[in-house]
Formats: C-alpha cells, structure tokens, sequence
C-alpha cells in the first residue's frame, strides 16, 4: 500500500530533500512503504546532474539547489505540485526508462480530468500541450533519482506558478520552448482537485507487479 502524504505549507528544498533521503533509506531496511508525497517549495531553482550554467540566462532571483535528480534547470515555486514519489522499482521490473513513462502517463491520466491534452514526446522528458498558436509548451517536468532500485524526486506540475520567473532559465535545458500552466490554458483547477485526480489514477499504472 502506497502512503499519501499533503504538505500544506511550501517546504524548504533541503528540508524535502532530507525527508525523502530519510525515508528511501527506512524502505532499503524494511522499515517503510512506498510513498507519495504533495507539496509545494518556495521560489527556487535546482540543477540536475546534466545542467549546464551556461542554462541560467541571468542572475537567478531566488537560490540555485544542485539537485542529485536526472535532468537540468527547473525552477519551483508557489502554484506548482511537487510530486516527490519514493517507489520500489524492485517491485516494478528494475526498468527506470519504463518507470519515468509510466510516471509521464500517469500524469496525463490525471490532467485529463481537466481536458487538459498532455502528450509526450520522444527525446524530451516531460508532458508536452499544444498552446492556442500551435506551439508546444511544457505543462509538467520529471526528474528522478534512483538508489538501489528506490526511486525518490519526481515530477513537478505547473497548476498556477509565476511562469515569468522561468525566464531567468532554459528549463530543462530545451531552448525554444515556453512553458505553460493549468491557470494559462483557461483551467481552474486547484491543488486539492489535481491531488485527487491523482491518487484516483494512481492504481491503474502503479500496481505491484
């Protein structure tokens, strides 16, 4: 059984950080399941381990985290679901390609809800919409780290953040490229409306094997 935690206060990126490495460790002993947690941070970047500083475009207004997640720049902030989810992909075929796409579907599931048509697209990671102009612009960003087959960071959905201060990076590392939200496509979904959208889907791609 999977536990769900909601934070309902912005927590501090290496405070979230510590938790999770906290309980990865408490799952590699047997002393804990998997879990979901929902959260928000305050303003802030964080740098996977491929980000490049030529990818920060100015002086970053809010602080920098290096990250020991897969991926580049991302910014995080009020408005955004963080998804941090600790799995066992012991229990799920050891595949941590299979396991980010089953992430990325799991969200679109969820975003459908919302007629919200999020698709993914080969070489980019992350759920991709189609804006009012034909353009594609990223609505969610995935980045993981694995540990003796634990998974723990996650996934981060735009709901309602400040989109400007993306623009301080090349998020993801993928110039020419917008970002988007739920609140920018004319969705008024909140939070709480996002979270149940995902725990309600969440046993159709996430079942022990």
């Amino acid at each position: 059984m999977v536990e769900w935690v909601t934070s309902c206060n912005p927590v501090a990126y290496p405070d979230a950080v510590a938790a999770m490495e906290a309980h990865v460790e408490a799952m590699l002993a047997g002393q804990a399941g998997e879990r979901v947690w929902l959260l928000e941070h305050p303003p802030l970047y964080t740098a996977g381990t491929s980000a490049e500083v030529t990818e920060l475009l100015t002086q970053p207004p809010f602080p920098v985290y290096h990250a020991g997640r897969g991926g580049r720049y991302t910014y995080h902030g009020p408005g955004q679901r963080i998804i941090y989810v600790m799995a066992d992909l012991r229990q799920r075929g050891r595949d941590v390609r299979a396991y980010v796409q089953t992430l990325e579907a799991w969200i679109i599931a969820a975003l459908a809800e919302f007629s919200v048509d999020a698709r993914q697209r080969a070489g980019r990671v992350g759920l991709w919409v189609v804006n009012d102009i034909g353009q594609e612009e990223k609505i969610a960003a995935i980045g993981v780290r694995v540990r003796r087959w634990i998974s723990f960071h996650g996934v981060a959905v735009n709901v309602a953040p400040n989109l400007s201060h993306f623009n301080a990076i090349i998020p993801c590392g993928l110039a020419g490229y917008g970002v988007t939200s739920l609140q920018a496509l004319g969705k008024t979904a909140s939070l709480p409306q996002l979270d149940a959208a995902l725990q309600h889907h969440w046993p159709a791609f996430f079942a022990v094997l």
